[in-house]
């Protein structure tokens, strides 16, 4: 069958369940190639930008042709049909409407010592935004990267797409009017991520960039951090459905298929359940439904190398092995969801129930579909508000409140063998540069 089912009970469950798990590694000859082109834009800017946009994007650019501002943006949206504008205008209420939840402030307080603390959350300047434009157009990855810088209070948010001769689709420059993008550069792979990260004579530096693309985008998103942020590495996308006999094989199937359409190559799909029987049915659909899909040839090269069906001895075996696997999408089908949430500790996101498919998620629930991959969601959130902040503390303190912690300071100070750090605490309270008894070295 093109997706196979497994048993955690059978031998060489564990050899089969790691090697789905395993990622593709990352390609020396895509780092190698990535390394070169950042460096040509760094030292040669416009001139080796506009010659990399020939070579990789297909299309000669002049300085004025590269960049599409707010004036073209506005008519790009007013040109889109009703029913794509209307789409359009939904998702980007939802997701800044969920997205001004997450908005913190800065505070602070007076302690018992007399010293005033706090932190100061500051809006990034300028952030730039990569939008893939491939082999297909992402609007709503235009909207999920752009609003919530938006919301956080970033001064400048600039995209950067490739496009042919044509330019950009109209979706995507409609998404960004609407998102409140200030200017799109017609320009992709690593040669954009390093015009963004370095700035050229016609692309500003930014402080930051965030979005999803191929393997050379992601490449240069490593090697210029550093240079700027970057919100994450993004990996292929992927799927775990924990469901029991209460599910719909239909859904099921039908949630595994749109996972595996993405169109890497390397996206995972899997399905853990305490039925056999539901297996077998889930795997029926999948044959039944992959027949009549576009993409079916594509999505199946996915299934036979990243999608399985695993039997489990119980939910709580499912619940251990998801937190292992830590998916992007996590879909909850079971007849008690909200009993196994508690326990679900690793997943970008959670879909709870039959009716919380992951597209959903993708386009205009409100919560942010830049999600970690790669089991990476162990330790990284989704692409949110703080993203686009930057936080800086804020000390003050009196002479009193000084000479309270003067000897710990010291002492301390004293213990790392820091001896000007001591001396700058002490001169302040009227003490000698140097400690009674000490001698400066000379």
């Amino acid at each position: 069958m093109l997706v196979p089912i497994l048993t955690t009970t059978e031998e060489g469950f564990r050899a089969s369940f790691d090697a789905l798990r395993a990622r593709a590694q990352s390609d020396r000859r895509v780092e190698a190639q990535a390394r070169r082109i950042v460096e040509q834009v760094r030292r040669g800017g416009d001139r080796a930008l506009f010659s990399l946009i020939r070579r990789f994007d297909g299309v000669s650019l002049s300085r004025k042709d590269l960049c599409i501002e707010q004036p073209a943006l506005a008519a790009a949206l007013a040109s889109l049909p009703r029913a794509q504008r209307r789409a359009l205008e939904l998702a980007a209420r939802r997701i800044e409407a969920f997205h001004r939840k997450q908005r913190d402030a800065s505070w602070s307080f007076r302690d018992s010592l007399g010293f005033t603390l706090g932190q100061k959350l500051i809006p990034l300047e300028r952030v730039g935004i990569y939008v893939p434009g491939g082999h297909a157009a992402y609007p709503s990855s235009v909207l999920m990267n752009a609003i919530p810088a938006r919301v956080a209070g970033v001064r400048e948010v600039v995209m950067a797409t490739p496009s042919g001769s044509s330019g950009p689709s109209t979706a995507v420059l409609a998404a960004a009017a609407l998102a409140g993008v200030d200017r799109v550069y017609r320009m992709g792979g690593a040669h954009a991520i390093a015009a963004l990260a370095c700035g050229t004579e016609s692309v500003p530096k930014v402080d930051k960039i965030s979005g999803p693309g191929n393997a050379w985008v992601q490449a240069a998103k490593r090697l210029v951090f550093g240079i700027v942020g970057i919100e994450g590495v993004a990996g292929p996308s992927e799927v775990l459905v924990i469901a029991d006999d209460s599910a719909d094989p239909a859904f099921v199937a039908a949630d595994l298929l749109a996972q595996a359409e993405h169109g890497s190559g390397d996206e995972t799909a899997l399905l853990l359940t305490d039925c056999r029987a539901h297996a077998i049915a889930v795997q029926a659909e999948i044959a039944r439904q992959l027949r009549d899909l576009p993409r079916r040839r594509a999505i199946a090269r996915v299934l036979r190398r990243g999608a399985a069906l695993i039997v489990v001895r119980d939910l709580d075996e499912a619940v251990l092995l998801a937190n292992e696997v830590a998916p992007e999408h996590l879909e909850l089908m079971v007849r008690k969801p909200r009993r196994y949430l508690p326990q679900l500790r690793n997943a970008g996101a959670i879909f709870v129930g039959p009716f919380a498919p992951a597209p959903l998620g993708d386009y205009v629930a409100g919560p942010n579909h830049v999600l970690p991959t790669g089991g990476t969601a162990r330790f990284f959130s989704p692409l949110g508000v703080y993203d686009f902040v930057k936080r800086t503390t804020i000390v003050e303190a009196s002479e009193r409140a000084l000479a309270k912690v003067a000897s710990a300071i010291s002492t301390l100070a004293e213990m790392e063998g820091y001896e000007a750090h001591a001396a700058a605490v002490r001169l302040r309270l009227g003490g000698a540069a140097l400690t009674p008894g000490k001698r400066a070295k000379r």
